[in-house]
């Protein structure tokens, strides 16, 4: 199975000419399950994102901008929907198979934080944790206009659902995988730890201005889940950048750092059990899981990868594959 996430220029043109642009002006910057493209409009900076129907039907687009103006009446700084020509947030381009969901946002102002300065970033931990807290609060508020679909719950993450993107030789990964689902749906919940996430909070879906303000983007997997996902999602990915032998240490160096710093800021704004702390394991097996197995969404028949000349992928996909056969998380701190 191979994702197809492509725009010919006829339909590219039409996607832009909703949001009162030429393609000319639109400028491609990447995507996974979504089409991403940047253009300037009357000194402005916007995003233009087209998701095809086959990831995302309309209506959970729709959802999703739901909970983003939910935010954002609430003072929460993160990147705003805007209306296209016809006055809607969301527009379809149709295509022989199926459709476009074309949207667009205002651009999140500031810089990147980058790997390496992330790793050692104290003060953008306690914010990062002050904002999730924000975020977790106003969750337990949160609830859909009459006409917008809810937001999926986690179990049915594209990725958990896509599981056959692995080769079929993975027997021991999917047990795994089966095992963990079950186990994590039998956590309880309620209120104060349940509700609906971001669901993918990393460096790459956050800018910071010079006033040190963090503004969040893309909440195309946000899902109704623990709100400890949110955290542990986080945190993998600020150690999964430490591989080998001399990597395990520091992976625990810096889920110190992290928690110490990020908890500072979390419980200024929610309180979240102790119980649900100790439960981050769990869901960082989790996020390993799911990056795993969107690493096979291109597979090319090569399990191992050694086409690849990314050395560190190489060596992280058979570190992954070890722990999660081996029901071992990326980090455990807590016993």
């Amino acid at each position: 199975m191979k994702s197809r996430l492509s725009l010919n220029n006829e339909m590219l043109e039409s996607a832009a000419k909703l949001f009162g642009i030429s393609s000319s002006q639109a400028s491609y910057i990447g995507g996974s399950q979504n089409i991403v493209y940047e253009y300037t409009k009357d000194g402005n900076a916007f995003i233009l994102r087209l998701t095809p129907s086959e990831n995302r039907p309309e209506c959970l687009v729709q959802s999703e901008l739901d909970w983003i103006r939910f935010l954002v009446s609430k003072g929460i700084s993160v990147s705003k929907p805007i209306l296209s020509r016809n006055g809607q947030l969301t527009e379809q381009i149709q295509f022989p198979d199926g459709y476009y969901t074309c949207v667009s946002f205002e651009k999140a102002r500031g810089r990147r934080s980058e790997y390496p300065e992330c790793l050692q970033d104290h003060t953008l931990y306690e914010q990062l944790g002050r904002l999730n807290g924000k975020l977790h609060h106003l969750s337990k508020m949160y609830q859909p206009q009459d006409h917008i679909v809810r937001r999926h719950e986690w179990s049915e993450n594209w990725f958990l659902r896509n599981i056959d993107l692995l080769p079929k030789s993975q027997v021991c990964i999917r047990n795994s995988y089966f095992k963990l689902l079950k186990t994590i749906s039998e956590l309880p919940k309620d209120n104060s730890s349940y509700g609906l996430i971001h669901g993918d909070i990393n460096v790459g879906n956050f800018r910071v201005d010079e006033q040190g303000e963090i503004t969040l983007f893309d909440f195309d997997d946000a899902q109704y889940s623990w709100f400890v996902e949110d955290i542990a999602i986080q945190l993998y990915y600020l150690v999964y950048v430490f591989g080998g032998d001399d990597g395990k240490e520091l992976r625990v160096e810096q889920a110190h750092r992290f928690m110490n710093h990020f908890m500072k800021g979390y419980i200024l704004e929610h309180s979240l059990d102790e119980y649900w702390i100790k439960q981050i394991p769990l869901f960082l097996r989790l996020r390993e899981l799911i990056v795993y197995i969107g690493s096979f969404r291109n597979w090319d028949g090569d399990e191992s990868f050694s086409s690849s000349d990314n050395q560190w992928f190489k060596d992280w996909i058979a570190e992954s594959k070890q722990r999660i056969e081996n029901v071992i998380p990326i980090v455990n701190i807590w016993g």
